[in-house]
This record gives structure tokens, sequence and C-alpha cells, in this order.
């Protein structure tokens, strides 16, 4: 129930964390061990996300498409950085059919339907992808390719998480084709700038933009680049990918195309993807003990107005009133609702919509009828005041902008005060405990690296897109280093 309290973030940040997912009406845990129902209310933000991004992709020419769930097993092996990456988080198709237990135990896989060539469960599209594409590509002039797919994908997660990290997931991957080595890597890094629009402008989530290290690169890529957030216990999460992925898998594939001087080359590839846990991203950005705090820009319900009232000719003279201020708000786009249920009081109404991160809450009952007032109630700031009804809309309008850049603004201020430089190995395995991003020279080595995050759980984040080049030398090896990366811990 809406009333019942959340356990403080101070207190236990994971535990506010799984109670906030599910008393808010989001998810919940599935039959099938690490997978999550997505209830209608969680699924209504994921729609919100899915239509901002759909149209800035087709802006950028991105045509949607579907390609199987299914992969043949010897298509993963093509391409081996590929197939290392996810070898240990495949789930595998054998059989295709089941039978009555001849012992009466149920039903038992028929030992008889095996299937000639086992099938993975897509833990990405690369692959299957990249074997139609060689029946779409012959010259420069079937190029360039721009698809993406909504879908689900499949990744066996040993230790899962509402929203963060569940063995099946929804997504988005687009997968790119190309004439040449620059017009792909343009691409990538023009898809990583839709990205992090979207995140700031949409989700009011602070990100910082960067290229992974080579340790943190996807599995086949030349290159990625990434999104890194801070949530509000000072970890990181990685909050978009885009990846240059070279000619890898055109040569994995044999996609060639004829090229304008008539020679056959290998298509340059990229692609990028977000999934279900921006959810959580969400989630642990904004929310405070109270709830979910929704950025306006994405909340399913922007106004949820709450008659209050004990008869029906009360409410009726109520609905009077507000209707046409409800009608005038939808006109400008503005996402409504008027509650006149009448199976809760208005207090329980009203922790209900702060539990879901309602951004803006109007109450009216019959003194407020008489006054012409209504009370106006805002989520970020949990504050309130009484206003004329005369006006309303466009100061709503105009609130509901206000919120969303204040509850940016906030996050921002969290990341910028909890973002700082670190110049030693002894300080940095102090200041790593209490969170944030770490600004420290690295020598660029794999095996400095790997230490670092053997013996701290810290990983390289990223190396910032903005970072100006600054002699120092490496907190771990004291070897030269040219430039900052950020070290964080990391969901």
């Amino acid at each position: 129930m809406a009333y019942q309290k959340l356990t403080p973030r101070s207190e236990n940040y994971s535990q506010w964390y799984n109670e906030l997912v599910v008393k808010a009406d989001l998810a919940e845990q599935s039959a099938v061990r690490g997978c999550m129902v997505i209830k209608p209310y969680g699924y209504a933000i994921w729609e919100r996300i899915q239509q901002s991004l759909d149209s800035r992709f087709k802006e950028q020419g991105v045509q949607n498409a579907y390609f199987p769930l299914l992969i043949p097993k010897s298509f993963l092996s093509r391409e081996a950085e590929h197939v290392e990456g996810f070898a240990k988080e495949c789930a595998v198709v054998t059989h295709h059919r089941l039978m009555n237990d001849p012992n009466g135990k149920g039903v038992v896989v028929d030992p008889n339907a095996r299937l000639e060539e086992e099938l993975i469960i897509r833990p990405t599209s690369e692959t299957i992808i990249w074997s139609t594409y060689k029946n779409w590509i012959s010259s420069y002039r079937d190029l360039p390719i721009l698809c993406n797919q909504w879908c689900n994908v499949m990744r066996w997660e040993m230790r899962t998480r509402l929203f963060l990290r569940t063995a099946e997931f929804l997504w988005q991957e687009g997968h790119t084709a190309h004439a040449s080595k620059e017009e792909a890597e343009d691409y990538a890094r023009k898809m990583l700038d839709v990205y992090a629009d979207f995140a700031e402008g949409v989700m009011a989530i602070p990100v910082v933009k960067g290229v992974k290290s080579p340790n943190e690169r996807f599995a086949g890529a030349l290159n990625t680049y990434c999104i890194e957030a801070m949530m509000q216990d000072g970890k990181a999460l990685q909050a978009g990918t885009s990846h240059f992925l070279g000619q890898n898998f055109a040569k994995s594939f044999d996609v060639t195309f004829l090229n304008k001087e008539n020679k056959q080359e290998y298509v340059w590839a990229t692609s990028w993807g977000v999934s279900t846990r921006l959810m959580g991203a969400l989630i642990m950005t904004h929310s405070d003990d109270n709830g979910l705090v929704l950025p306006p820009h994405l909340a399913p319900i922007q106004v949820a107005i709450v008659p209050i009232f004990k008869k029906a000719d009360q409410l009726d003279a109520i609905l009077e009133k507000i209707n046409p201020i409800a009608d005038q708000l939808k006109q400008l786009g503005i996402r409504v609702k008027i509650d006149t249920a009448d199976n809760m009081t208005p207090g329980f109404k009203f922790a209900e919509y702060e539990l879901r991160g309602v951004p803006v809450r109007l109450a009216i009952g019959a003194r407020d009828l008489e006054n012409g007032t209504i009370e106006i109630a805002r989520r970020d700031t949990l504050t309130k005041e009484t206003r004329a009804i005369d006006g309303i809309v466009e100061h709503i309008s105009e609130l509901l902008e206000e919120i969303q850049n204040n509850i940016y603004q906030k996050a921002l201020n969290f990341r910028l005060e909890h973002t700082r430089k670190c110049d030693s190995w002894e300080e940095f395995k102090e200041e790593i405990q209490k969170g944030g991003f770490l600004e420290c020279h690295w020598d660029g080595t794999a095996e400095t690296e790997e230490r670092i995050k053997e013996e701290t759980k810290a990983t390289i984040r990223c190396i910032p897109l903005d970072a100006p080049e600054e002699e120092g030398t490496c907190i771990y090896s004291g070897k030269p280093s040219h430039r900052r990366v950020i070290f964080a811990m990391a969901y």
C-alpha cells in the first residue's frame, strides 16, 4: 500500500531501491529465475522512453526492423572476441519438442527431438544481423543501412536485480553499415550525442560522455563510446553505449560492397543500445525516501487532480470547474488524470501520487470552489501553495518546465559535489570507498587497470571526450600519463 513507508536510503540503499520498485508498481519478480514482470505503470514509463528515443533515431535516418530471437550457435563462433565476451551468459536451445514422461512425472524433453544445430537466445544481435546484411549489400549505392530493433534479449545473469540486471531485459539495438571508416565512426559518435541529449533533456540525468578503456569495450568493438551517470549512492551506472565495430563483423560474415572505384571492400559497422536499465538509473538518480521523483518530460501522469468531496453534488460542482482546466492542459500536450475514485481517502491518494512520482498534484474542495482557489503540490520539492484558479493553466505549464530543470540541476550539483581529483594511490584507496567519481591519471595499460580493479573493485568508467591534455603520473604505476580518466564503483 502507498502509506507503507520505504526503508530510508541512508539506512539501506539497496533495500530502499528494491522496495520502491515494487511499492511504486513498476515491476516484480516473475516465476522465471532472474526475469521480471514489468507492471503497467512501469511499462508506461518505458513507453515514454521508447517514444522519445524512437523519434530521435528517426531524425537520424534510422528505420525500425526486427530480426530473429534465435541465433545459430555457429554464428557466434565466427567473431572470436564477440563469443568470448558473451559465452558465459548464453542460454542455449537444444531440443524442439517435449513428451509425456513414461514414468508419469509430467513432461520431459523428447530425446529424439534434438536440434541439428543448437540455437542461442540472442544476447545481442550483431551476428544474425550481419548474416542478413550480406544479402542486402552489394554496392556502395546500398549504403548506409541504418536499422534499429526494439526487442528483448537474454543474458544468463547469476545475480539479478529488478531493472538493473535481469536475465531477460528489454532494449533497443541499432546496427548500421557504412562505406567508410570515417562515416561509421562519425555515426557512432552521433548516436552517443543522441543518447546524451535524451538522458539530460528528457530523463534529467546529467551524463559524462566518454570512450571506454580497451578492457571495458564491447566484445568485438574497436571503440566503445558511453554515457556514464552517477547515482545517489555515489556509484556509476552506464546509461548507454555506442560502438564502432570497424570491419570485424563484415569480415566474419563476408559482407563486401563494390565501392565507387569499382573495388570490393568490407563494410564498416556500428551498433548502439540502451535498455530497461535506464529505469534503474531514473529511480536511483532522482527518487527520495517518499518514493519516485519523475521528471515531467517522462512522467506518464504529469498532473493529478484530486477532487475533495463528501457528496455527489459536491463532486459535480468541482468537476464543472476542473474539467475545462484539464481539457486546456491536455490541449497543451500535458498528461492529466482526474481522480474521482471513492475507494481511498484524499490523504491516501496524495501519498499514492507522491510514491509514484507524479510531478504536480492539484487538490480542490468545496471551500476552494467558494474562494476560487486550488492547492498545488510539487513532487520535486514536496512544497504546497494555494493559488487562484484564474491563470492556473499557464502557471502549471511553466511549473512543469521549472520542475524538469530543477530535477536536472539537483542531480548535476550532486555529481559535481561528488567528483574530485585524486593524485596518489594511498589517497585513491581511501577516497574510492566514499563513492563518487575520481579523476585520476592512468598509464593506459590493461595490466594497471586490472590491478586497480582487483585491489579496490573500482573500474575506469570512461575517458571523458572533453578531458584536456594534462601531463601527470599514473596513480598506481607512477608511469607518465597525458590525461585523467574517471574511476568509480559501478552497478
